[in-house]
């Protein structure tokens, strides 16, 4: 399979850079403050969490975007990819009312036009799209339903990194990377296939075919899975991740598991940021020991997406912002987590 650049890896590793670059927030990127919100002047070379506690996923995505002061919508078709690898309940796939609220913000904060993308696996996409009422809340935001696994060949581009871990590269969902916004919304998990968590980096598998290749099949039985992971993600950049923390599996995994409720909702624009700051949350829980014995900075994952550029690379280069006294009390605490790994 041919690249689809020419770069060679110091152009890739230089583009990436500029990636990262373009992540970070100026000085004057955020100069205003909120009721319980730490006063921050400097944020350059710093990656955002927003971080909120509620227990309502309309709460959580609305003060996500208030307080992210950005308007990633304006004139531009949007497309939303949820983690929908089964039907399952939250945190097992994407809760519909998540999925209600970002097309609602999109929506009233200028879209152009709405789509709603992704595959699913081991269970069937259209059952679970059909199970999770897809059909009908795409009806009502007049947004389209993308099964990836009836784009045809003509629906997926291929790529191959440089430094790939993948054998001959991979396929990539097209409408994903030519998506003018894309919203990557995704769950509060661990992964016991391999991935170890399934976060926001674990959500790009889903632009990747399954039905008629062999990448998955490639990817669960490569010793080098969590890297392959990250390097889907060198594909595109979401212009807005949205992570439904309100109730977490803290082992097992990514469909099932032990729940604990974590009460919390995360975004930004930097993968590796909000996996890092899920992961605390995760340790602040109590999980499995791939999580609490395993500094977050080591996960593979997040190690290697670091290396790659696409985010933070330590956890000095995060800031957590919150709207209110509860969210910043638990901050703090996260925060204390973050820093030490």
């Amino acid at each position: 399979m041919k690249r689809t650049t020419g770069m060679s890896r110091r152009e890739f590793f230089a583009a990436g850079a500029g990636l990262a670059g373009g992540l970070a927030l100026g000085s004057r990127g955020w100069g205003r403050t909120r009721p319980g919100q730490i006063q921050l002047t400097d944020l350059s070379g710093k990656s955002r969490v927003i971080l909120v506690r509620t227990d309502s996923r309309a709460d959580g995505v609305k003060k996500c975007l208030e307080l992210m002061d950005l308007n990633p919508f304006q004139g531009k078709n949007v497309l939303v990819k949820p983690n929908l690898n089964t039907s399952d309940e939250t945190p097992g796939s994407t809760h519909v009312d998540t999925l209600r609220a970002i097309l609602q913000s999109a929506r009233e904060m200028g879209a152009k036009a709405l789509s709603i993308g992704d595959r699913s696996g081991p269970e069937e996409t259209a059952q679970v799209f059909e199970k999770k009422g897809l059909p009908a809340l795409a009806g009502s935001f007049d947004a389209k339903l993308l099964n990836f696994d009836e784009l045809g060949d003509k629906g997926y581009s291929p790529y191959d990194p440089p430094a790939s871990h993948w054998k001959n590269g991979f396929l990539v969902a097209r409408p994903v990377v030519e998506a003018g916004c894309v919203v990557s919304t995704c769950c509060l998990k661990t992964h016991q296939f391999g991935g170890v968590f399934s976060m926001s980096l674990k959500n790009s598998v889903g632009i990747v075919p399954r039905k008629g290749h062999k990448f998955m099949k490639q990817l669960h039985g490569s010793p080098n899975q969590r890297r392959m992971i990250a390097e889907i993600n060198t594909v595109y950049k979401p212009a807005l991740i949205v992570l439904d923390g309100l109730t977490a599996f803290v082992d097992e995994g990514p469909m099932t598991g032990p729940r604990k409720d974590a009460g919390v909702f995360l975004a930004g624009t930097d993968r590796v940021a909000v996996d890092a700051v899920g992961l605390a949350i995760l340790k602040d829980l109590g999980s499995n020991d791939a999580i609490m014995k395993t500094p977050i900075f080591a996960q593979e994952q997040i190690a290697w997406a670091a290396t790659l550029d696409l985010g933070a690379g330590s956890p000095a280069a995060i800031v957590i912002q919150t709207p209110d006294a509860a969210s910043e009390a638990y901050a703090e605490k996260i925060r204390r987590i973050l820093a030490a790994g």
